[in-house]
């Protein structure tokens, strides 16, 4: 192999506080010396694993995930088709394996991780939960597909409920709201602009789909404390928080948006802590093109605030998806380190976005990159990476090692085993109903009405109007008393909106 190229690939990726991915390759020869690395402090400037089906990319997840794991880093990552269950027992030896470990002269122990187990479901691991008021009009606009004009009634009856004191927890008390703001409530919303009996009914229906597709269980309290995914073990290695989505792959928005929440809380909740020597936490958004799809302008716009900004609070975000072409030009420009499998191009489309994906990577005199993305086989990736300056390497084709934890799933029972002595499974296990919107307004109803009758004078309804004397005013209803009057439905306590939308509770911390 050429000296040049070897002493290129040796000065691009040290030695020293980083994770390992494999080994270079040229004209079909691997060379297991140096390998190819990520320096643990660039980790949080964002990255992406990206490939055709079947070439690999789970795997480049599990090992990424793995070495972060190892070195002390706290890891969040979505298993989208409940394959990543093994990263908790330690893998089988197999000769592929020691083929691999060989070509590459990578070390290869088998071990297990630390793995906690979450659902949005409850029924695959501790199960999550968020407000309605902390999940915001913005995230919650994208699980239920709506347009901009129903995105902005929704971000004005979140805006009335903040002003009115009225707690939205689930999607009972969205609901209630919605439905007396469509009725008799209608006037309380002429001072935001009003909306529409049809853009309601809209919204209810969305709201009564997303509740029989099961996601009303994530949607009250207790909400997950995000101090959870930031854990290390006895030993000093990160906890792989491994959210299994193998039981609600038809709501792929749903996950995908949940996860933006996580990122739009971590990014409200953490300290700035500058360039860190490595990151606080690594977040994996697997099928990262779900997030993107018919999503509006606002909400893009938000993603990528988001992103640009956490770095500074120390996490590091990393998308997989298929292409790069499913991630924004805007966004895609902020991940500094790729790790590109194979792409396919059956289609004149599909050359073409080869193309746009081959000149996003740094020229490179040792590779005609075009032709190296359609080449690479399963198991090895065109890779660039941030060196401690900041600046991309050349892209080098490499050959992978392999994971050290089991690339199998978790058999069933030692799953469930797993998830029988949890701490986390039993701490949020059951929900918590307290007072809300839907409680507070039928509260201050009776409270209203029964003011109102104490007050009613008798018999006025039995004078005759021939007697000069008018016909007492109705009453208002207990409703319309209560939200006619802010002070009484001032609950003392502010919402305060984030860069997401979500709503950060100033007393939480307390």
């Amino acid at each position: 192999m050429d000296p040049d190229f070897i002493a290129d690939v040796r000065s691009a990726f040290p030695d020293d506080d980083a994770i390992v991915l494999g080994a270079p390759m040229r004209n079909g020869a691997i060379h297991p010396e140096p390998l190819v690395r990520v320096p643990l402090g660039m980790l949080n400037r964002h990255g992406l694993i990206a490939g055709a089906t079947g070439t690999g990319k789970t795997r480049t997840l599990q090992l990424v995930a793995e070495q972060l794991s190892a070195a002390g880093v706290p890891v969040f990552v979505a298993d989208i088709k409940g394959d990543l269950s093994g990263l908790a027992t330690a893998g089988a030896p197999h000769p592929k394996i020691d083929e691999r470990t060989q070509a590459t002269g990578a070390t290869w122990a088998p071990t297990g991780f630390p793995v906690e187990f979450l659902s949005l479901t409850g029924a695959r691991g501790a199960q999550l939960r968020a407000t309605v008021a902390s999940f915001g009009p913005l995230l919650l606009a994208k699980v239920l597909g709506l347009n901009d004009t129903q995105t902005s009634v929704l971000t004005m009856v979140f805006k009335y409920c903040d002003d009115r004191g009225l707690a939205l927890l689930d999607l009972a008390d969205l609901r209630a709201v919605l439905q007396y703001l469509s009725d008799e409530g209608s006037d309380e919303l002429k001072e935001y602009g009003g909306m529409s009996r049809q853009t309601v009914g809209v919204l209810l229906r969305e709201l009564v789909e997303l509740d029989h597709q099961g996601a009303a269980a994530f949607f009250g309290e207790p909400e997950f404390d995000l101090d959870d995914l930031m854990q290390v073990d006895r030993e000093g290695r990160g906890v792989i928080s491994l959210l299994s989505l193998s039981d609600c792959q038809d709501r792929p928005a749903l996950f995908s948006t949940f996860m933006m929440w996580m990122l739009a809380r971590l990014y409200l909740d953490l300290p700035e802590v500058g360039d860190a020597p490595k990151p606080k936490l690594v977040f994996f958004l697997d099928e990262a093109h779900l997030l993107f799809d018919d999503a509006s302008k606002a909400f893009r716009d938000q993603v990528e605030q988001v992103v640009r900004l956490i770095r500074s609070k120390g996490v590091g975000v990393i998308f997989c998806t298929q292409s790069p072409k499913d991630i924004p030009a805007d966004i895609l420009g902020q991940l500094g380190n790729r790790i590109q499998h194979a792409l396919r191009a059956f289609t004149p489309d599909d050359e073409k976005a080869m193309r746009a994906a081959a000149r996003t990577f740094p020229k490179t005199p040792w590779y005609d990159v075009e032709e190296l993305l359609t080449t690479v086989g399963t198991g090895e990736a065109v890779i660039t990476v941030l060196t401690r300056k900041g600046a991309p390497t050349p892209p080098v084709a490499t050959h992978l090692v392999a994971p050290a934890a089991s690339m199998k799933p978790l058999p069933e029972e030692e799953f469930q085993k797993r998830l029988a002595v949890s701490q986390q499974v039993k701490r949020y296990r059951d929900a918590l109903d307290r007072n809300s919107a839907r409680e507070e307004l039928e509260r201050r109803i009776a409270e209203a009405e029964a003011e109102a009758a104490r007050q009613e004078p008798i018999g006025v309804e039995d004078r005759p109007a021939a007697q000069g004397r008018r016909r007492a005013k109705p009453a208002p209803s207990g409703l319309e008393r209560v939200l006619k009057t802010r002070a009484a439905s001032n609950m003392g306590t502010q919402l305060v909106r984030s860069a997401m939308g979500v709503l950060e509770r100033m007393l939480r911390k307390r």
